[in-house]
């Protein structure tokens, strides 16, 4: 390794002196807080969905008002990777922070569906930037060896967002109206980009090749195909209408395009040499089954306990403390293990193991099961995904080069969005086909008198008006459908378990060198990460 000077511009962040080593933590704090902004939006808004159909109207347009945000999430988040890498992280960082107050504040003020949709578009390609950015920046600011120590701080805000966000949501929208649902952004907003702005000190790039435009399109329209597909499939479509089926070649079509373009041009949009490292591949099929089996969690487990153990919208989300609790204390305690010692696969392999035992134990659920006996199983679920959100995004930033950043975040924050598109989609077509059989079977014709969208339709108030063979049948029909979405949880876990264990160990950047293990002390984050630029 060479040992020339390197011009303090071209150092990364946590290279640049004490003032800059000094300022990480309000720089983190300044990042955690847009990380909180792209997470709690969807779970405010979805609290205040029905008083905004109540004034706005368009209730046959609602499902748009999440779709167009998702998609527009999907879509933008390799293209800000890339801008971040070719450009400079700080700057595009920012812009998809005015990007999204710009969006937040217009939803505000829409005055129809149509317009909330479109505004709640432009929210959505400004969120896109903000969780890659978030995770890029950490990437260039911390070595991976020294990140661990803030793997709890991420998990946390991840179950503020999700115990939070109905409880906001539902105190905004009573108190102070819809509008604020997204008028809240407004102040956190500015408070991340101010101490962004001032605080976060980080080389600035110009890039002299051309953005591929065209990359960027194809890869829009492909992305655009999978979301909508598991987003209308078995609802608004049927999985074999034409619309499903024509999604799904303009899709392929679309990506197979993409990868004839990606192999060509000099600056590719999601550059293909990234996936040959074999760590980034598996870690990436990872995280995507991570995307899939937990977002269908989240989705059906606060249906259960609404419908089958008679929780109230509210108390649901808190019933999923276990689950998030179990979370933050065994991300930070794999955090801080990865850190002192730099070892992360096994962390891999026994969180897939325990998503997939937790998976398991969830569909042994029935109408007799105690909230304390599925708190258990939850926190066994929730030791799992600890175990593997931040480590699986480690390992990816940790298998690209530091130019490849953005690309290596935001590829693995894409496969995992996209795992959880298909999750939620593909357990829902499973929960809605037990539940119909399950009526079928013990009312005959008379449980086709529920409405067929399936439990979502029927919260406990108006379960509690249907008569008491009906109301035990739809309970049971719950409970099965949600014992068939986690068995099938449980089956497509085990294949991210068997692929934790192909991983590699490469050692942690940023790690100490041997003349500071003699010396035994810790090596500063800003020695490691000024080896990794000379």
């Amino acid at each position: 390794m060479s040992q020339k000077a390197t011009p303090a511009g071209d150092r990364p962040a946590a290279a640049q002196g004490g003032k800059q080593s000094a300022s990480v933590r309000v720089v983190l704090f300044a990042l955690m807080i847009a990380m909180l902004l792209a997470m709690l939006d969807n779970m405010i808004v979805g609290t205040a969905m029905p008083t905004i159909v109540g004034e706005l109207g368009g209730l046959e347009h609602l499902s748009w008002v999440v779709t167009a945000y998702t998609l527009a999430t999907a879509a933008s988040t390799p293209i800000w990777g890339k801008l971040g890498d070719m450009y400079g992280r700080k700057g595009v960082f920012l812009t998809s922070i005015v990007l999204f107050l710009i969006g937040s504040a217009l939803s505000g003020m829409a005055q129809d569906m149509g317009q909330l949709i479109g505004f709640r578009a432009v929210q959505g390609l400004g969120a896109g930037g903000l969780m890659v950015g978030v995770m890029a920046i950490i990437g260039d600011l911390i070595p991976p060896r020294e990140r661990g120590k803030y793997q709890g701080m991420m998990a946390g805000v991840m179950a503020v967002a999700m115990i939070g966000g109905p409880l906001v949501g539902g105190t905004i929208t009573d108190h102070l109206g819809w509008r604020w649902s997204f008028y809240i952004n407004l102040p956190l907003g500015a408070i991340a980009l101010v101490m962004v702005t001032a605080v976060l000190h980080l080389p600035k790039k110009r890039a002299e090749t051309r953005i591929d435009y065209v990359g960027a399109l194809l890869l829009t329209v492909g992305i655009t195909s999978l979301v909508l597909i598991t987003t209308w499939g078995g609802t608004e479509y049927d999985w074999l209408s034409p619309v499903i089926i024509g999604l799904g070649a303009l899709g392929v079509v679309a990506i197979g395009l993409f990868l004839v373009v990606e192999m060509k041009v000099a600056e590719p949009v999601l550059p293909l040499h990234i996936f040959r490292n074999g760590n980034f591949s598996l870690v990436t099929l990872i995280g995507f089954l991570v995307g899939f089996v937990m977002f269908g969690s989240m989705t059906f487990l606060p249906l259960f306990q609404q419908t089958v153990q008679g929780a109230s919208a509210t108390n649901s989300g808190l019933l999923l403390l276990p689950m998030l609790l179990a979370m933050m204390a065994v991300s930070l305690f794999a955090g801080r293990v990865t850190t002192s010692t730099g070892k992360y696969k096994v962390f891999v392999v026994v969180g897939g193991g325990l998503i997939t035992v937790g998976l398991a134990l969830l569909s042994l659920m029935d109408t007799d099961t105690t909230r304390f006996t599925s708190g258990l199983y939850m926190a066994v679920l929730g030791a799992g995904m600890g175990f593997l959100m931040q480590t699986t995004m480690l390992i990816a930033q940790n298998s690209v080069e530091m130019k490849d950043m953005g690309v290596g975040s935001s590829s693995a924050t894409l496969f995992r969005t996209i795992g959880g598109s298909f999750g939620v989609a593909i357990f829902g077509a499973i929960f809605t086909k037990q539940v119909q059989n399950t009526m079928s079977e013990r009312l005959g014709s008379a449980g086709g008198k529920l409405p067929s969208g399936g439990a979502a339709q029927l919260d406990p108030k108006g379960l509690a008006q249907l008569p008491a063979a009906v109301r035990d049948a739809y309970t049971h029909a719950v409970a099965t459908g949600t014992h068939h979405v986690f068995l099938w949880g449980a089956a497509v876990s085990i294949i991210g378990f068997v692929a934790a264990w192909y991983l590699k160990e490469i050692p942690l950047r940023g790690g100490p060198t041997p003349t500071e293990d003699k010396e035994g002390g810790d090596a500063p984050a800003a020695r490691a990460a000024v080896a990794e630029t000379v």
